[in-house]
Formats: C-alpha cells, sequence, structure tokens
C-alpha cells in the first residue's frame, strides 16, 4: 500500500524537523536548566552552547539520524501501517528515538566528549518521538480509513476446477478482509459446470481477456490442476497483455496435511500458497511519486488557474447563453471503469445529434471520429482548442484520480465497442491528459492503429523520466498553439 522506501523518506523528513524545533528550543531549555546557578557560570553555559553550533550539530545529526532509522526498522514501523496496533505504532515511534538516545549517550560516556550538548541532544530525540508518534499514527488512520471505505478493495476472479473452487471461496470470504479483497466469480473451464453454490459465473476461461479489460478485476487465482492445465498459457497471455496480477496455487498446497511445516505468505493480505506474477511498477515508489506529482500539480494548477477558468466561463457565455460552461466527458478508463469528466464547451447544443451527419468526413480510421474544420465548434471552442485550454477542467479528474496527467486517452463507451483486442490495453493504466501521441504530431495521425501504438508503446516503456519530457513537450505544444 505504502512502499518501504516511502516510510522512510518520510522519516527523514520527521527527523529533519524534529532537529529544526530541537535548535529553536534547546537554548531556551538549557537556560532553564541551569537557571539556578550563579550567573557567571550560567553566562558560560549558555556561552558554550552558541560558541559550537556548527560542527557539534552536525555530527549530532549525522549520528542520529541513521540510529533512530535503524531502531524504528528494529521496531517494525516499515511494515504496512495498517497491519500494526496503535500500541506498537506509539511504543516503537517513541521507543526508537530514546533507544537512539541511549546508545550515543552509552557513547559519549565511553570517550567522555564534553563537545556536544547534552540539552540539544535530548530535545532532537523527544521532538522526534512526538512528531514520529504523530506522523505514524496519523498516517495509519488515514489509510484505515481508506481501506475501510474499500478505496483498495481488490476484485479477485477464480479459474479452478470444482472442490478447489469452494475452498478458494470459502477462504476469501472467512480469512480475507471484506474490503481488501473482494471475489467477483469464477470462468468455467471447458463444458464442464461448476457447482460454485452462489458465486456467479462470468463466462468461459477463453473470454478471460475481454473480461479482464471490460470489468475492474485486479487478481486473477488459477488452481493449477490437470484440468486447467490446457487453458494456463492463454490465462498467463491475457493476465501479461492486461497487466493484471496472476496467482498460481497448485492444488496440492489448499489442504496440505503437514506436521510442522507452514505456509510464508509475507505480509499477503490474500494468504493463498501461490506464484504470484505482478505487472512492472505496481505498488513501486514510482507510481506512488507519480501520483503524489499528480495530486500536488493539480491541485496548485486548480487554484492558479482558476481566474482564467472563470475568463473562459464569461467568453463561453457571452457567445451563446444557452452553452453550459462544462462539457460532461462520460468515458471509459482504467480497466474499464467507466467516470465522468470536465471540458470546458467547444461546441455547440446539438453536436451529439450532428456528429451521424458528419461520419462521412471523419479523417481518422478506426472507431474515433475527428474532422480537422469541424463546424460544431464555436468560435470561443476554436481558440479554446487551439492552445488545448479546453482541457483544463480535466485536472479535477486527475485531483479524483480517474486519471493521470500523462497517460492514453479514455475510450467513448461506443469507441470501445470498436477497438480490436489488442487496442484493449490501452486502458491497462490510467488515462491521462496527455500522452505520446498528443506531442508526436497528433494533427498529422490519421491512422487508429498507428494512435495506439504510441500508447502502448508509453505503457511498455513508462518511467517518470518518460512522463517529465512528455509535460515539457506538451507545455511546447500549448504555447505554440499547434492543437485542433
Amino acid at each position: 500500500m505504502l512502499p518501504r522506501r516511502f516510510l522512510f523518506a518520510l522519516d527523514l523528513l520527521i527527523l529533519c524537523a524534529a532537529f529544526a524545533i530541537a535548535y529553536v528550543v534547546a537554548p531556551s531549555v538549557q537556560l532553564w536548566a541551569f537557571s539556578t546557578l550563579p550567573a557567571d557560570k550560567l553566562s558560560l553555559s549558555v556561552g558554550t552552547y552558541g560558541l559550537r553550533p556548527a560542527r557539534m550539530l552536525l555530527s549530532i545529526f549525522v549520528t542520529m539520524v541513521p540510529t533512530t532509522i535503524l531502531f524504528v526498522d528494529l521496531f517494525g514501523l516499515y511494515e504496512p501501517p495498517v497491519r500494526l496496533s496503535r500500541a506498537r505504532v506509539l511504543f516503537g515511534s517513541i521507543a526508537a528515538p530514546l533507544a537512539a538516545l541511549s546508545v550515543i549517550t552509552l557513547g559519549l560516556f565511553a570517550i567522555r566528549s564534553e563537545s556536544w550538548s547534552r540539552v540539544f541532544v535530548f530535545c532532537f530525540a523527544g521532538a522526534t518521538g512526538v512528531l514520529l508518534a504523530a506522523e505514524r499514527s496519523m498516517l495509519r488512520a488515514y489509510l484505515l480509513s481508506r481501506l475501510r471505505s474499500g478505496a483498495y478493495a481488490k476484485n479477485v476472479v477464480v479459474v479452478a476446477p470444482g472442490k478447489a473452487l469452494h475452498w478458494i471461496a470459502e477462504h476469501i470470504a472467512e480469512e480475507v478482509e471484506p474490503h481488501e479483497y473482494a471475489l467477483l466469480g469464477y470462468l468455467r473451464i471447458g463444458q464442464a459446470e461448476s457447482d460454485a453454490g452462489d458465486l456467479p459465473c462470468l463466462g468461459d476461461v477463453a473470454s478471460l481477456g475481454d473480461l479482464l479489460i471490460n470489468r475492474p478485476i485486479h487478481d486473477v487465482v488459477v488452481v493449477q490442476s490437470p484440468a486447467v492445465l490446457d487453458a494456463l498459457p492463454n490465462i498467463i497471455e491475457s493476465c501479461d497483455y492486461f497487466r493484471v496480477t496472476l496467482r498460481i496455487v497448485p492444488e496440492g498446497l489448499l489442504t496440505p496435511q503437514t506436521r510442522d511445516l507452514q505456509i510464508l505468505y509475507r505480509n499477503d493480505a490474500l494468504r493463498l500458497p501461490a506464484v504470484v506474477l505482478v505487472p512492472p511498477h505496481l505498488d513501486s515508489e514510482a507510481m506512488l511519486v507519480k501520483r503524489m506529482i499528480d495530486i500536488v500539480v493539480s491541485a496548485v494548477g486548480l487554484i492558479l488557474l482558476s481566474p482564467l477558468f472563470l475568463l473562459i466561463a464569461i467568453a463561453i457565455k457571452l457567445e451563446n447563453r444557452r452553452l453550459s460552461v462544462f462539457y460532461k466527458w462520460r468515458v471509459i478508463g482504467m480497466k474499464g471503469r467507466g467516470f465522468t469528466g470536465y471540458k470546458f464547451t467547444t461546441m455547440v447544443e446539438d453536436a451529439d445529434d450532428r456528429r451521424k451527419e458528419l461520419l462521412a468526413n471523419n479523417e481518422m480510421s478506426g472507431p474515433v471520429f475527428k474532422i480537422k474544420d469541424d463546424p460544431r465548434v464555436t468560435k470561443v471552442g476554436r481558440f479554446l482548442r487551439k492552445f488545448s485550454l479546453n482541457e483544463l477542467p480535466q485536472l479535477w479528474s486527475v485531483l479524483k484520480g480517474d486519471m493521470s496527467l500523462v497517460g492514453p486517452r479514455p475510450a467513448f463507451p461506443h469507441e470501445l465497442e470498436g477497438y480490436g483486442f489488442w487496442h484493449k490495453r490501452k486502458l491497462a493504466i490510467r488515462p491521462g491528459i496527455t500522452c505520446l501521441w498528443q506531442v508526436s504530431g497528433r494533427n498529422k495521425i490519421s491512422n487508429f492503429d498507428d494512435w495506439v501504438k504510441m500508447d502502448l508503446e508509453y505503457i511498455d516503456n513508462w518511467s517518470l523520466w518518460l512522463d517529465f519530457k512528455i509535460l515539457v513537450r506538451t507545455a511546447w505544444a500549448v504555447v505554440a498553439g499547434t492543437g485542433s
């Protein structure tokens, strides 16, 4: 849910903040601590703190930070926060800096060093404990609330013969938290009918590929048995193509008769003895950074661009009072999820009805409709499209999580009906406002297959650096006014 490195980076920020607090507070604490001393000794004690800040503070920071992080790890605070009890979070958060303080104090006593300010070290450790406990507690509470609301729930489909199917269904119902995994149904193997009780049949195993792109499915569980062997290569290929996690469970491990041997699950919430095949970047630090960038940029963009939004809204209404400022964009996103996005209205009121009359003029091969001089576009709309200003309200979809700043264009429902099987892979990741095809001469691309090939090239070669380059090229395209 949260990568270990993210928690590590968060702890570094906490330690830096604690260091700053100690720097501000320590002089006052030292004055209070030595307030009973004679005036000449008091000035000497206080002065000692002020005469050695640079070397002393740097050495304290360099020593205290790695020692504290080591104890944070030893107390298990880098495990998923939702798997930790409140007591363990509080104990570990406070005990880690205190343990680090104890080690450092013993070291100072052993070498009889007087170059460090004990007051500063104690303030640093205290501030670290308070901030770390507050940070981990709030993070745990937030993640638990999101988890219980179903925000992180993953949908599971099972491919298994009779008894194994019953075992998997009962296991998920009894052993797995319902807000973490939900069993959607099973796929039939060949012509054999499975007695699955109330569990719905989602079709034949041969239709897995179509199912993965038209339903939000996160995990496919396959029980490896003689009945499944023939279908297994197709299952692996479909999950690989559409970037869906595949779990292959040997049938003999479902009910193992062992005396001492136990299955090691390694924090897997589904708790199945499986060989797990996962797509690249799934739950990785890079994907978390991508999402954080989306949230920050979209939030800041919506705030800073709000005056421009107002001017555009006024311009749209001045040209035609009957037009709505925003066009509701009902499209299909990642894993077949439908959502409603928003753009500034750039066409006349009956634009959707007139589309059928203009189909003969379509300049794009395939299911996508596009013509260069579309008579339905208003004067204001033509200007907005030229500089891609009509796309700005999609920042709201990015903030909500329906879209990303960079990713393949989402599909209209009527377009998806015309997609070929390989086209649908473009919906395997979160759609975006901009992507490769939009910065690679989108006005010159007339073949839908070439468009999709660029989307798939982006999916296969994704990196944060690629996103950055696309955003820079998009900014230039907006300034140059190469939109349509």
